[in-house]
């Protein structure tokens, strides 16, 4: 019998992700299938690019702008790729105000798999990958950085990472 590949760590080991702080968090859909949106050019007045949410990526952004409500952490900023969605996610001293639907502890984890289980019972399937990437955002030059990254993702499309291999 084979053994599987062990699964590489993602989380910083001994780190509390419901500490205080800004965290830069990518998630990617299964199989980085282009789902979410479209990258049109020349879209808005002065002809820049600009992403066209698909009807997933509709029902993303609704639980994206209600991630506060459910887990207590504050979405500072996000854009919503084809295959993925960038967020800068902010945990307050106190994690936010107590909600009965919220877990007992505002952290990092928790609002990411509140948010994609919200995502995948909308839509009735799982879109996306089993993990995600997290970056915690060391300072302001750091925030501000990452903040330009996100606004700037659209145009930088083609040369993106997670742009589609066409070949």
């Amino acid at each position: 019998m084979t053994s599987l590949p062990k699964r590489k760590h993602t989380r910083l080991p001994g780190y509390d992700y419901s500490t205080p702080g800004a965290y830069f968090v990518t998630i990617c859909t299964q199989n980085r299938k282009c789902i979410l949106s479209e990258i049109t050019v020349g879209a808005d007045a002065l002809g820049g690019p600009k992403t066209v949410l698909t009807h997933v990526g509709r029902v993303v952004e609704k639980y994206i702008l209600s991630v506060e409500n459910v887990s207590g952490v504050h979405v500072d900023k996000y854009v919503i790729m084809p295959n993925h969605v960038h967020m800068i996610l902010i945990v307050t001293e106190s994690g936010g105000p107590p909600r009965a639907s919220a877990p007992t502890t505002a952290s990092i984890p928790n609002a990411v798999s509140g948010f994609k289980r919200l995502v995948n019972r909308e839509l009735g399937q799982n879109i996306w990958q089993r993990s995600y990437h997290d970056h915690i955002i060391r300072g302001d030059v750091d925030y501000r950085e990452i903040w330009e990254y996100i606004e700037n993702n659209p145009a930088r499309w083609r040369e993106d990472c997670f742009f589609p291999d066409e070949g």
